[in-house]
């Protein structure tokens, strides 16, 4: 579903992100990237969504070399590909309720639709009884959840995490997973780049260490560090 072909992002500055990564992930997969701040984990996130395209190499979904697509295709990929920042990103003004609802607004969607799937996506992230909740007024894990529900309303393919359980106690960092696990066991393609040792040793899922921009280690069933 998702092919890495040798990609290298080289920065202004000659900052080298990614150098020479080849990687391939199938329908379905749920994989941790992992490694230090810099080895280029983000970047690798913002190839499969067209934020950043790469120096050299090529990055191909779905048979389909991303760099290439025309503005119709891109946003054709970029429906079908929901993304959860560490910092929510959520809109102060706009209650739960209202976050997810905008996510369907822009593409579209009847409010017929959106008042029958927005329910059906608070429940699913466990969040209904907080609907009419503004940012402010819920806990980091809560928003945590909506910045979720947020991402699978359209029911996207791929579901890229950026550091999602960051700052959080270990009980909601959990949580959090618990509820991307149920999202993939329903079919979507899982990518979470985390520095949360303890959540990857417990899931035990496909792992994918990038140091320096390099790709070092590409285990089945993997734990944070080496030979675990």
């Amino acid at each position: 579903m998702i092919r890495l072909n040798a990609v290298t992002k080289i920065y202004p500055g000659r900052i080298v992100a990614l150098d020479d990564v080849s990687l391939r992930i199938g329908r379905g997969e749920f994989v941790f990237l992992v490694g230090p701040s810099g080895a280029g984990k983000s970047t690798l996130l913002k190839m499969i969504f067209k934020e950043e395209v790469p120096t050299r190499g090529e990055v191909v979904i779905d048979r389909r070399n991303v760099a290439r697509l025309n503005r119709k295709d891109l946003n054709s990929l970029r429906r079908n590909v929901g993304v959860v920042f560490q910092d929510f990103r959520l809109l102060e003004t706009k209650t739960a309720y209202e976050n997810i609802a905008f996510a369907m607004e822009v593409l579209a969607y009847s409010q017929k639709e959106i008042r029958k799937r927005v329910p059906l996506i608070l429940e699913q992230v466990g969040m209904l009884a907080r609907a009419n909740h503004y940012p402010n007024q819920l806990s980091g894990g809560e928003q945590q959840k909506i910045a979720i529900g947020r991402a699978i309303v359209n029911h996207p393919k791929i579901l890229l995490a950026d550091e999602p359980s960051g700052n959080m106690d270990p009980e909601t960092a959990m949580e959090i997973m618990h509820i991307f696990k149920r999202i993939n066991e329903r079919g979507t393609t899982v990518i979470m780049a985390t520095h949360d040792k303890m959540v990857v040793d417990i899931m035990r899922e496909r792992v994918v260490a990038l140091e320096h921009g390099r790709l070092i280690r590409d285990e089945v069933k993997g734990g944070y560090d080496y030979g675990y």
